[in-house]
């Protein structure tokens, strides 16, 4: 193994987070307070004064309060702090808190920081309340998931639904149901487990925003209080995002931690990562059953750890939807009796856009401080798009950094062709994939088929949701949608629209 300098070898040393629950909106927190609050709490975790010394700041974007964008040069100001790095990731990604640990470690094992911090919170629960409270001209409630800036756009995938992610990770779900040979009633059942099991995780963590456990059929069962959100899915198996959560972590490097005494049970280790993406446009994807970005993200991270699934004590697999964590555990070969979260999971635990992965590094140093044990954290951002994964251990790895962990070109390699993308197409066809979106009253409202053509491109359509028989056809689990033949005709509304043969 080789010598590792402790000028160089980045420790995490300091771990803070926050819930914010205003009896009134107006008393709320706002996301500077909330990672400000968060990072204090870290520094208060690691002994004190840290932050004082902070050389670098790294904030991942929010999303709830745009007019404070950025937000960075803000937090800053609050912890009345001067780093001489400071950056605000560009987007609210899924990813982001992994992707600034592992540049955190970078910059220590290029001797560019002693000291940094990473931080993210979010306020939607108060922006939803305020906006709720606001006069306007329609019944239909805020949704500020839909109104961000840019997801307000007008385009081909959005003229048929696919606007937010909630709209596209059930072609995901669906399309890996089908590849997986499961029938409806079966990959309920494995989204039910891995939900329910998280649930148990958040019931007996402080940290978690909804502590109480819940059933695998309560989570795919349709009711009242679980509403259909878009097919399969219902509103216990989608992120929740209506919280006002902060956290953050201060990374030093071992020997700054040893100078200010810092007990080393108390320290946690930063193993070797990768990262992968897909196009940014999920409409160009060569798949929706799989993803060779994630695969590749946890793949290389694995081999680079010198490390297989039986080495693993805990785990955090991105839970945004269940098509995500059903996608990792497949590659890592994860059993669906052991728990694949530490924080809770982004129903239970909480989903703050962004920053859901700042709550896991959270709970994965508490887990693993004082043990010999090891935990790696999958982090997936945008539309399925971003993958970032690392190890973190309670004693020292072989790791040394900086550690370059982009591994795009080995994600290219393996993904296979992209279906050319025909905007205009009528004629024959088959269902790649597809979903059905519902009101809040749980009716349909719309639908959309991802079909494939005969020359093998790839086209949208929509689906006539006053037809009970299609309604039936697309969700009833009787037969499998997908793969099953139609037509596509145009109407004078100018969409697609499918018809099963």
């Amino acid at each position: 193994m080789a010598h590792t300098d402790p000028e160089r070898t980045p420790v995490i040393v300091g771990v803070g987070q926050i819930n914010d629950r205003p009896e009134q909106p107006g008393d709320g927190l706002d996301p500077v307070a909330l990672m400000a609050e968060a990072l204090r709490r870290a520094d208060d975790d690691a002994g004190g004064g840290l932050l004082a010394d902070c050389d670098s700041l790294a904030v991942v974007a929010q999303l709830a309060w745009p007019q404070l964008n950025p937000v960075d040069g803000a937090v800053a100001e609050a912890l009345g702090i001067d780093p001489a790095h400071r950056m605000q990731t560009a987007m609210p990604n899924g990813d982001s808190p992994i992707l600034l640990l592992h540049e955190a470690a970078n910059r220590i094992g290029r001797g560019e920081a002693s000291i940094c911090a990473i931080t993210g919170g979010e306020a939607l629960r108060t922006a939803g309340q305020l906006a709720a409270m606001k006069p306007r001209d329609t019944d239909e409630k805020p949704n500020a998931l839909r109104d961000a800036t840019h997801r307000v756009r007008k385009g081909y995938a959005q003229a048929y639904g696919l606007v937010i992610p909630t709209d596209v990770y059930p072609l995901y779900e669906n399309a890996g149901r089908a590849a997986y040979g499961q029938t409806l009633a079966q990959g309920q059942a494995e989204s039910g487990a891995i939900w329910a099991a998280m649930s148990q995780v958040a019931a007996q963590y402080p940290g978690a925003w909804i502590r109480k456990p819940v059933s695998a059929e309560d989570v795919t069962t349709p009711s009242d209080n679980n509403r259909p959100i878009a097919f399969p899915y219902t509103k216990l198996q989608v992120a929740n995002s209506s919280v006002n959560q902060g956290a953050g972590f201060i990374v030093t490097s071992l020997a700054e931690a040893r100078r200010r005494g810092i007990d080393e049970s108390r320290l946690v280790f930063i193993g070797y990562g990768a990262a992968a993406h897909e196009n940014g446009n999920f409409l160009v994807r060569d798949r929706y059953d799989a993803s060779p970005s994630l695969a590749t993200s946890i793949e290389q991270a694995m081999a680079l750890n010198g490390i297989e699934t039986g080495d693993l004590d805990h785990v955090e697999l991105y839970s945004c939807f269940p098509c995500v964590p059903k996608m990792a555990r497949r590659v890592l070969d994860w059993p669906l009796d052991k728990p694949s979260t530490v924080f809770g999971g982004l129903t239970f635990g909480g989903g703050p856009i962004g920053n859901y992965m700042s709550h896991a590094v959270v709970a994965m140093v508490e887990k693993l401080r004082g043990t010999g044990e090891k935990g790696l954290l999958f982090a997936n951002g945008g539309y399925a798009t971003h993958n970032h994964t690392i190890l973190l251990s309670g004693h020292p790895t072989h790791a040394q950094f900086p550690q370059d962990f982009d591994f795009q070109a080995q994600a290219d390699a393996r993904r296979g062709p992209v279906p050319a993308l025909d905007e205009d197409y009528s004629g024959p066809a088959t269902v790649e994939t597809y979903t059905v979106f519902y009101d809040r009253n749980g009716a349909p409202r719309a639908g959309v088929v991802v079909a494939k053509t005969p020359d093998g491109s790839r086209t949208l359509s929509a689906v006539d949701v006053s037809d009970p028989d299609m309604i039936c056809a697309l969700t009833s689990g009787e037969t499998e949608p997908v793969g099953r033949a139609g037509t596509i005709s145009r109407l004078p509304d100018g969409l697609a629209h499918w018809h099963f043969a």
